[in-house]
């Protein structure tokens, strides 16, 4: 649990710096060392985008975006847990926030002890499911640099260990699993997400990017993740 409190990403959106600084020095006291915090959701995007995060927590009063749509924008493309911190405490609130694919809800104000125990759990449940829904088969596959290990869930290259997330992971696992072949963003879509392919578009797109950031040597010269135009992806490893 240590290391994985210190190697979390973690998100705040709120618009009263004073909480922002509260929650991000409290958070630090637990051992959390990487916090991003945005006073407004237009920031807190940006950050999402830019970072590999592992859970947000949102305001849901914001002056630009409200949190519940700063929730809707997380939900499209990554499944990292989403907390919401609010003074609105009715019960249709609390409704709304988890129909639209938060994992949590805090009504201000709020104990400090609360938020991070609550951000442990919500980290701990989150790798916990996806360890659980990956354990189907127990081997070691090799493809050119990299390996990929079913039983512990790591990938290296060259022999260094990879830091990838969940949908990330699963991804690359199937590539590796079906490589020098075409794979189409709707079978992607089917294997990862195992819904339907409308509007997942961008998050494959995202997610491609992502993983090309970390697995190739030059991200905007992919030599393993390359683009079929028309037709999906292809993960190219010369035998």
């Amino acid at each position: 649990m240590e290391s994985l409190i210190r190697k979390s990403k973690i998100l705040v959106v709120d618009d009263e710096i004073e909480i922002l600084n509260l929650i991000k020095k409290a958070l630090d006291k637990e051992g959390f060392k990487n916090i991003y915090i945005a006073d407004n959701g237009t920031k807190g995007l940006e950050i999402f985008e830019r970072e590999n995060l592992d859970l947000a927590i949102l305001d849901i009063m914001l002056p630009d975006i409200e949190g519940y749509d700063i929730c809707k924008k997380i939900r499209q493309i990554s499944d990292i847990p989403v907390l919401f911190l609010s003074a609105k405490g009715e019960e249709l609130d609390k409704l709304v926030g988890l129909s639209l694919g938060a994992d949590d809800y805090i009504t201000k104000p709020f104990s400090i002890k609360e938020l991070a125990l609550r951000v442990k759990i919500q980290l701990r449940r989150s790798k916990k499911q996806f360890n659980v829904e990956e354990k189907e088969k127990y081997n070691i596959i090799k493809a050119g640099p990299f390996e990929v290990n079913d039983k512990t869930l790591e990938v290296k290259k060259n022999g260094e260990l990879l830091e990838l997330k969940p949908k990330e992971l699963k991804m690359f696992m199937y590539m590796v699993k079906h490589k020098n072949q075409i794979i189409s963003k709707e079978k992607f879509c089917d294997e990862v997400w195992g819904d339907d392919f409308i509007g997942y578009d961008n998050t494959i797109m995202v997610h491609i990017r992502r993983l090309r950031e970390k697995v190739e040597d030059n991200p905007s010269k992919p030599e393993y993740i390359l683009n079929v135009k028309g037709l999906g992806y292809k993960f190219v490893i010369k035998e």
